[in-house]
């Protein structure tokens, strides 16, 4: 697959794919956005582009019928999320049955895309039916199709929208200039910190977890939390930027979600596009937290366990979503008041058992998963905090710190806030130049790795 972070892409598809649609006239641009993602998707997915573009022509014309709205529209609705969710539901279960290569890459992401295409059509909140040219490109749109954000139509392709005009988009200098500081502050983040910090959590597992001591066990939780989110926040800020090159508006997916004072503002926060898409599309119709309580419980329990299960079809993954429902419940209706009162509880919920929730979703097997927390927690276990090396800890935290050091200083919201305010300024560009150079040299001679959420 073709990734972001990596020399062919920067290098040959990019400059090629801007070229072409910049000289091409605005309203053509949506067809070469999607002759353009067609290409970059079949480069790694060549099995399934026929799956893709099938979807594609079959969203469109139920789209048409949901447009009507009333009972034969809500059939038509109806129908969509039988497609696709059977789709969907498909290649899960048989990801998790077999295993293998059997999930085709970005499925999850355009798929609730498809699906919220439809539901807007039918509530009304896209007024006219797109072409197809402009709907297939809103579907397939490279900077988005493998990791998302989750962008609706009618912020991107809908009347009114940044830029839109029919067929294409508006391209100014000031996107462009935009786009790319972007796209090189998460380069950045993924090339010289998340990649970097996969190589101790790689090593953790390498060892055994058995013969980690306690204070590794715990640099490991927060190396993992660390490297999905820098993960993950960087791909988002570089399909953000690719996105702005083209046109479209800044699609923000993480909103410094470890300064939130609570899990639940935490998830507020992390990954706001999918936490939306389940806001409006399932909480909400749902019934959200309008009917008391005990239905509210119920409904954030709907919510989490299919989470859970969107995120892979092992146990893991329904554990980790069941303790932050727990988790959310807690802070919803026991302490809610005291976290009020005393915020500062809350930054604790959130940098101690955020890290342990990720854990949870990092190790598969439930064996391995037990073994890790008997490290994190030895004298509630009876087992001995020290591991098989002696001063373990002590040695990976020396090669290790500067890129702790430099997760923490990048979570605290002024100093991003600081940056892109400035992001003009000619020290500001000189030195996105310096790390986009930096980030090249590194990939060219270490490889560049996959986007970890590329397996959802």
């Amino acid at each position: 697959m073709v990734v972001f972070s990596g020399l062919e892409f920067i290098f040959r598809f990019l400059p090629v794919f801007l070229l072409i649609y910049y000289i091409t006239p605005r309203k053509y641009r949506n067809a070469v956005l999607f002759i353009g993602s067609m290409v970059f998707y079949a480069v790694g997915e060549p099995h399934f582009v026929v799956l893709l573009l099938g979807l594609c022509i079959a969203d469109y014309l139920l789209g048409r019928g949901a447009a009507r709205r009333g009972k034969s529209g809500a059939v038509f609705l109806f129908l969509s999320i039988l497609l696709n969710g059977g789709v969907l539901v498909g290649f899960k279960a048989a990801q998790a049955i077999q295993g293998g290569d059997l999930l085709p890459i970005g499925l999850s992401f355009y798929i609730f895309k498809m699906l919220s295409y439809e539901g807007d059509l039918y509530t009304g909140r896209i007024r006219e039916t797109p072409r197809f040219i402009d709907a297939a490109a809103y579907f397939t749109m490279f900077p988005q199709i493998t990791e998302g954000p989750i962008m609706r139509c009618s912020t991107g392709f809908g009347e009114g929208a940044h830029g839109a005009v029919p067929g294409g988009h508006i391209v100014h200098t000031g996107d462009v200039e935009d786009g790319l500081s972007c796209f090189v502050i998460g380069l950045s983040m993924k090339v010289l910190l998340a990649d970097r910090l996969e190589l101790l959590w790689t090593r953790l597992s390498t060892i055994g977890y058995a013969s980690i001591s306690t204070p590794l066990a715990w640099i490991g939780a927060y190396t993992y939390t660390f490297e999905l989110y820098f993960d993950f926040w960087g791909y988002s800020m570089m399909a953000a930027g690719l996105a702005m090159m083209l046109g479209f508006p800044f699609v923000r997916n993480f909103a410094h979600p470890y300064a939130s004072r609570s899990v639940t503002a935490f998830y507020r926060d992390w990954h706001v596009t999918l936490g939306e898409w389940f806001r409006d599309y399932l909480y909400f119709p749902l019934g959200g937290s309008r009917q008391g309580a005990a239905r509210t419980i119920f409904n954030l329990f709907v919510v989490w366990v299919i989470t859970g299960l969107w995120h892979g079809g092992t146990l893991n993954y329904v554990l980790w979503s069941m303790v932050l429902f727990l988790l959310i419940v807690w802070e919803k209706f026991v302490v809610k008041k005291l976290l009020r009162k005393f915020p500062f509880l809350g930054h604790l919920h959130v940098w101690i058992l955020i890290p342990l929730t990720w854990v949870i979703f990092a190790i598969t097997d439930l064996g391995q998963l037990g073994t890790y927390f008997t490290r994190l927690f030895p004298f509630v276990t009876g087992a001995s905090p020290v591991g098989m090396a002696a001063g373990d800890w002590i040695t990976y935290l020396r090669i290790f710190w500067p890129y702790f050091a430099a997760g923490i200083v990048l979570c605290i919201p002024k100093v991003s806030h600081f940056v892109w305010n400035r992001r003009r300024n000619p020290v500001i560009v000189i030195l996105l130049a310096v790390l986009f150079w930096i980030s090249i040299y590194v990939s060219a001679n270490a490889g560049s790795n996959a986007f970890m959420y590329f397996d959802f």
